[in-house]
């Protein structure tokens, strides 16, 4: 899963990417408000992190646009500002979840978590494919019931799969999804990483190459 961080506190914003790619994060963090309107109307993102005092362009100016424009990843807005007509601009504004600093980051990635499920139209926290199971607020991975071990790439890969079963989802989009900064669809790195999570699911039935267009999970041929 891709995020975009828009905070323009250097130490702050450090500890946060540094949270959330431990937590399986791939993450594109930026300083001002500019860049993060840019970003979230060119790039695929499954959810922003958006505080509201950025300098270039408010963090409001570039959620609006962003809802002007059709974009309907997730937003989660950091703010100093605890009072409620500051929050409910921030709704106003198509914002979908509220943080008021200071926070403690585990409930950051919780929240970022639920909003990222919830916008996959998922009402429980543990999503599950046949023998695959993903707990989606501790993170975590079981197959069979065992513990799945998995590295970095590959936990966001399958963790995009199963917030979208029996879709056929293509190279590109994946790619997307899973690194930061964009992806080379000529890459055979896609493939190397799709093939060990094969070998880790052991299920030969579960992970499909649908030809010419991508790739699927489900128990379905």
């Amino acid at each position: 899963m891709r995020l975009l961080l828009a905070e323009d506190d250097a130490a702050l914003r450090a500890r946060i990417a540094d949270a959330l790619t431990e937590a399986g994060f791939a993450v594109d963090a930026v300083a001002d408000g500019t860049q993060a309107e840019f970003l979230g109307q060119t790039e695929d993102f499954d959810a922003a992190v958006l505080d509201l005092g950025l300098p270039g362009m408010d963090g409001l100016s570039a959620l609006s646009r962003w809802r002007d424009a059709g974009r309907r990843f997730p937003v989660l807005v950091l703010t100093a500002r605890a009072r409620w007509h500051d929050k409910l601009a921030g709704f106003n504004a198509g914002a979908d979840d509220y943080l008021t600093k200071p926070f403690q980051l585990e409930e950051l990635i919780v929240r970022v978590r639920a909003l990222i499920r919830r916008s996959a139209g998922h009402a429980h926290p543990r999503l599950s494919c046949g023998p695959l199971e993903l707990d989606v607020n501790a993170g975590r991975f079981s197959l069979g019931g065992d513990p799945l071990a998995l590295t970095a790439q590959e936990f966001r890969i399958l963790s995009y799969f199963i917030h979208h079963p029996d879709k056929v989802i293509g190279r590109g989009v994946l790619g997307e999804h899973v690194y930061e900064g964009g992806f080379d669809p000529d890459s055979n790195a896609l493939d190397v990483l799709i093939s060990r999570i094969r070998r880790k699911l052991g299920q030969p039935g579960l992970l499909h190459t649908v030809r010419g267009q991508g790739f699927r999970l489900g128990e379905s041929p």
